[in-house]
């Protein structure tokens, strides 16, 4: 038997094969429960679902009434949600100077907005005992230069996960956050080609980036075994806030350019 056999599992950013939020997916339902899977990209959603025995659906994390269509769709099939998770992420790089509206836009948007409307709506279709686990990033308090349009929504971020916490607390609903690192997965097997995966490795006591099936394991764990812990956000990340992120001196050349602007589930 399954720590989720029974339950009803919703996860919105999974569309990348080895990324987090696919990753996730798989764990969920590995120990039980039925997971509805969203994503832009419907075709890869599919894939997953089809692996995992769950539903695909399509879903923008930017745009409100996507993510009304996709809650409501998952709970007129159940009834019900148990476990929530928000694992979209899209990071943008640029100074503030280089940050125009529309990126601050596009950046909150999917980053602040969707998870925030992601969990309105579900809330409305959870009992006492649900989960809420929302991805935020290590860059949300450490300070990594050029990062300052995606940093800033993953704060806002963190300040709803606490808010969240206590206006869900007397229906039994807890709401927590994960603050990753570098993650393992397509993008850091990209920057192993650059110089700029040594310059953030370094700075991880722990020597290596975080397995996605770890975030996995402690949605899981907070999901049934955590009973009494809301409000938090929780470092998974080797250890990377005891030191500090690369300074500006140390992003330059092929390592700062290949991070680009990235919209997937590996960010940190």
């Amino acid at each position: 038997m399954g720590l989720l056999d029974g339950k009803i599992a919703i996860v919105l950013g999974a569309s990348q094969r080895g990324g987090s939020g696919w990753t996730v997916a798989e764990t969920l339902a590995a120990e039980g429960a039925h997971v509805f899977v969203a994503a832009r990209r419907l075709e890869k959603v599919q894939e997953l679902a089809d692996e995992i025995g769950g539903t695909a659906l399509r879903c923008d994390a930017s745009n409100e009434q996507e993510v009304a269509d996709f809650v409501a769709a998952a709970a007129a099939m159940t009834g019900h949600i148990d476990v929530l998770v928000a694992a979209v992420g899209l990071g943008s790089m640029g100074s503030i100077d280089e940050t125009s509206q529309a990126m601050l836009n596009e950046a909150m948007a999917v980053n602040f907005y969707g998870p925030f409307q992601f969990v309105r709506y579900a809330a409305r279709h959870m009992k006492e005992g649900g989960s809420v686990t929302l991805f935020s990033s290590i860059v949300s308090t450490d300070v990594l230069p050029g990062s300052v349009a995606y940093s800033v929504a993953k704060g806002a971020l963190n300040t709803f996960t606490r808010y969240a916490a206590v206006e869900y607390a007397p229906r039994g609903i807890r709401v927590n956050a994960l603050k990753a690192g570098m993650l393992e997965g397509p993008q850091a097997r990209r920057w192993r080609k650059s110089s700029m995966f040594n310059t953030f490795l370094k700075e991880i006591p722990l020597g290596a980036p975080v397995e996605p099936a770890e975030l996995g394991r402690m949605i899981v764990w907070l999901a049934t075994d955590a009973r009494s812990i809301t409000g938090e956000t929780i470092h998974v990340d080797g250890g990377s806030h005891l030191r500090r992120q690369p300074f500006p001196d140390e992003m330059a050349g092929e390592g700062l350019a290949s991070m680009g602007r990235r919209r997937s589930e590996d960010v940190h």
